[in-house]
């Protein structure tokens, strides 16, 4: 292993199975589909340029190409999806979870080069000009879903536009905890339109608690935004496509469960 980034031989034992094969037809594939997923995961866990990718990865264009394909063909969602399936069963639990925690991350925006495609919002209360990612994790701390929008969106709002996302994936979700943001007819409208049988919890803070206060199932969302954000491309909003963001995201995701899986070996 040359980078700490690189996957070990059993977490590409996971991975590689889940990888598309090269379509029938043309020319042989050549390149090795490891070292390109290895690139992508330098340059997550790096933050750097594309074009400071060492020069023993596969090329730019070749790691930024696969990156595009597996994003537009949903092999990255389903990656993830059957990566999260595992890690439940690990942990002795059932694939779908009943409770969930949803929260909010706003992400300053950096500069950039090209046209914003998607342009950024500000997020008044955070003083932020940039985007907001929306996570719903379960009580492991696993990303069951996310999504990346502007920052001006409010919460209540980006929230059921994540709601809207699930589509019947996990049926068993009977409870979901969010803070006070999450408050208000809107949003439990949205919920009871989209998942009929889960019931909301507002975690508030006490008007009585000083300084630094662990709230009841909100921490551990925070915990997991906590770990996402060791992947130094996530520390600012450095892409012009929202669902690039989103698949910077998934990628960080994707990289904490095949190290959860693979721990100990």
């Amino acid at each position: 292993m040359r980078y700490e980034s690189d996957l070990t031989d059993a977490e590409w034992a996971l991975v590689a199975p889940l990888i598309p094969p090269a379509k029938h037809g043309g020319a042989h594939r050549t390149v090795d589909v490891r070292e390109v997923v290895n690139g992508i995961m330098y340059i997550l866990s790096a933050g750097c340029q594309w074009r400071a990718i060492p020069k023993d990865l596969p090329p730019r264009s070749t790691v930024h190409d696969y990156l595009n394909r597996w994003d537009n063909d949903g092999t990255l969602e389903r990656l993830h999806y059957a990566l999260y399936v595992q890690c439940r069963e690990q942990a002795g639990r059932q694939a779908s979870p009943t409770v969930a925690i949803i929260d909010s991350q706003s992400v300053k925006s950096a500069e950039k080069g090209g046209r914003t495609i998607d342009p950024a919002g500000y997020d008044s209360g955070k003083k932020i000009n940039g985007k907001k990612r929306h996570l719903l994790v379960d009580t492991e701390g696993m990303v069951l879903q996310v999504i990346v929008h502007a920052a001006d969106i409010q919460d209540r709002d980006g929230g059921a536009l994540l709601l809207a996302t699930l589509f019947g994936l996990f049926p068993f979700l009977r409870k979901l905890y969010a803070d006070a943001g999450y408050q208000g007819p809107k949003f439990q409208k949205a919920l009871k339109r989209v998942l009929r049988q889960v019931k909301l919890e507002i975690v508030k803070r006490s008007d009585a608690a000083k300084g630094f206060v662990v709230l009841p199932k909100r921490w551990i969302v925070e915990r997991t935004i906590a770990w996402l954000n060791r992947c130094r491309r996530l520390a600012k909003d450095w892409e012009n496509l929202n669902r690039k963001a989103l698949a910077f995201v998934r990628l960080a995701s994707i990289r904490l469960m095949v190290r959860r899986l693979c721990k100990g070996t």
